[in-house]
């Protein structure tokens, strides 16, 4: 009998000295959902004496009119930047001190800022282009301590009412030895898998003037939808150390998952 494969989080995630450092890219429609399902990870986290989360917002858009509804964003919120926006609220909300970079996430980021390195990217972009250009910033990486050293990549995409997310390794990460299990130390790229349909997708990103034209290009729930699915994927990680599926399709309309296998 074929033993199941399974990814087992790098050990750093189980016992880490300084909490796990995350970049979330992006913070509009799902992104603005996924940083509230980080805050509620973190506060479970420090419930059971793990350090928790580390987090840094990027995005350098602003808050509009057509964001409130679909997106996380209250009226008084109008013109600022997102993931300022965003920030304050959580920090107010669940004391904690993350933070917000008001400048997209590109290939002169971790030049500059080199300390802008994390253990784990998640990204929630629009374009097909932002996802190549992750993709090439992370695998040029040079790691050092464990404090900032790059471990995983969760890409959220989607279209009006089906997305995806995929776990993928920055690089192989050490297995254990397992009787029961057949570990797996490396998860691709979703630029890699699945670049061909990356490269055909044409998806229209101009900015919505109002929130009716905004329902027209994605459901209302479709980001949220994700958004759980996902932060529950990486809970699974910390709780469990360990995971037999590395993403998953999903269709809202459908009311349709399915599993991504390690």
């Amino acid at each position: 009998m074929n033993k199941p494969t399974v990814h087992f989080a790098d050990k750093y995630m189980m016992q880490p000295t300084n909490p796990i450092s995350v970049n979330l890219i992006g913070a509009g429609g799902t992104g603005s959902q996924v940083l509230t399902a980080l805050a509620r990870i973190n506060h479970s986290l420090n419930a059971l004496e793990h350090a928790g989360l580390s987090v840094r917002v990027f995005d350098d858009d602003i808050v509009t009119e057509a964001n409130r509804g679909r997106q996380l964003f209250t009226t008084a919120e109008l013109g600022l930047n997102k993931g300022v926006a965003l920030i304050n609220r959580i920090n107010r909300f669940f004391g904690t001190n993350w933070k917000a970079i008001t400048s997209k996430f590109g290939k002169d980021t971790l030049a500059c800022y080199p300390q802008y390195m994390a253990n784990i990217t998640i990204s929630c972009v629009d374009s097909v282009g932002a996802r190549f250009e992750i993709a090439d910033v992370l695998s040029r990486l040079e790691n050092s301590t464990d404090l900032n050293k790059a471990l995983y990549w969760m890409d959220f995409g989607n279209s009006r009412y089906t997305g995806q997310v995929v776990l993928s390794t920055v690089q192989p990460i050490k297995q254990p030895a397992s009787k029961k299990y057949q570990p797996v130390d490396t998860m691709p790229f979703v630029t890699d898998e699945f670049k061909t349909l990356l490269q055909q997708a044409d998806k229209d990103d101009t900015p919505s003037c109002s929130l009716a034209e905004a329902l027209t290009k994605q459901d209302l729930f479709i980001n949220s939808s994700l958004a759980n699915l996902g932060a529950s994927l990486l809970w699974q990680l910390f709780r469990e150390g360990m995971t037999e599926n590395r993403g998953f399709f999903h269709n809202i309309k459908e009311f349709r998952t399915q599993p991504i296998k390690v």
